[in-house]
């Protein structure tokens, strides 16, 4: 499904934007926007698609969206007649105006928060007092205040993201800047999404980063949060739900071996694992739920 781009309504010399709509139901297509998005539903429900992941939302549900990120938010009836949606939503471009700001080293905390957010978060339950007055002082705030109170909101976010899941899967996100530029994991990484189609072995990568394979799994584990295999895994499962989502021709066991499974049994194991159904299941959800009439 082709993804949008979406040009957020800005004020003039603004650096964030906060918006509340009542709508007969939300933004229906799938859309991405430069700017990072923080959204309280406060009315309706539905299915938040985030790339190729669903997401089921309530009201009082509040969801971080990472810049750029393809999502939508999908009405679902909750009477049968009535989609009516209500929603305070937070925008704000961390390369725009901000970025000067973010770049302080007394900013480093938040910064990095953003940087390691870019795939999203769902703002934990136990968590909606704080930070929905959070969004009340914001919205409610003058000028400076304004500003002091995003980052007060963004502190508040930081601290809970260590408790989150992201919203989606591994972004496969090519970088070919200048090598020189790139830290030795960010080259790693982009070789392994680079080459990911073809028969990529541990020791491929291992002699690729000039280490031993026993010193890479440690290294990349350190790094990434996760094994070589698993990194690996979600990359691959993520070009094959991208394909299946695009209503290709070909089997689904041709778009496995394509995407660089060497074993369907294999394959149908770790889509199962991470999407936590088989392919069919998977495809038939989306679908239904992205082309659904709102």
């Amino acid at each position: 499904m082709k993804t949008l781009q979406f040009n957020v309504p800005t004020t003039q010399g603004q650096s964030l934007t906060i918006q509340e709509d009542v709508m007969d139901s939300f933004y229906p297509h799938l859309h991405r926007h430069q700017e990072a998005q923080l959204m309280w539903i406060k009315k309706g429900k539905g299915v938040l698609v985030v790339e190729d992941t669903l997401h089921p939302f309530k009201e009082n549900d509040i969801f971080f969206l990472g810049a750029n990120q393809p999502h939508v938010f999908k009405s679902m009836s909750q009477d049968g007649l009535s989609n009516e949606s209500r929603s305070i939503s937070i925008f704000f471009d961390p390369n725009g105006k901000l970025k000067s700001l973010f770049s302080l080293g007394e900013f480093d905390s938040l910064n990095h928060f953003i940087q390691s957010n870019a795939r999203g978060f769902k703002v934990p339950h136990t968590y909606f007092q704080q930070i929905s007055e959070r969004v009340v002082q914001l919205k409610e705030a003058d000028e400076l205040d304004k500003l002091m109170q995003f980052f007060y909101l963004l502190r508040s976010l930081a601290m809970i993201s260590k408790e989150t899941e992201p919203l989606c899967a591994e972004r496969i996100e090519f970088n070919h800047e200048n090598s020189s530029g790139l830290s030795r994991i960010t080259l790693i990484c982009n070789y392994i999404k680079e080459n990911f189609k073809n028969e990529l072995t541990l020791e491929d990568v291992a002699n690729y980063a000039n280490l031993t394979p026993q010193a890479f799994c440690r290294y990349f584990k350190k790094h990434c949060g996760v094994t070589f295999v698993s990194y690996l895994n979600r990359i691959r499962i993520k070009e094959v739900c991208n394909q299946l989502n695009e209503d290709h021709l070909e089997s689904v066991s041709f778009i496995a071996y394509n995407c660089g499974f060497n074993s369907i049994t294999n394959f149908n194991r770790v889509f199962k694992q991470i999407r936590g159904c088989n392919p069919k299941e998977y495809t038939d959800n989306y679908k239904s739920t992205v082309f659904s009439e709102v």
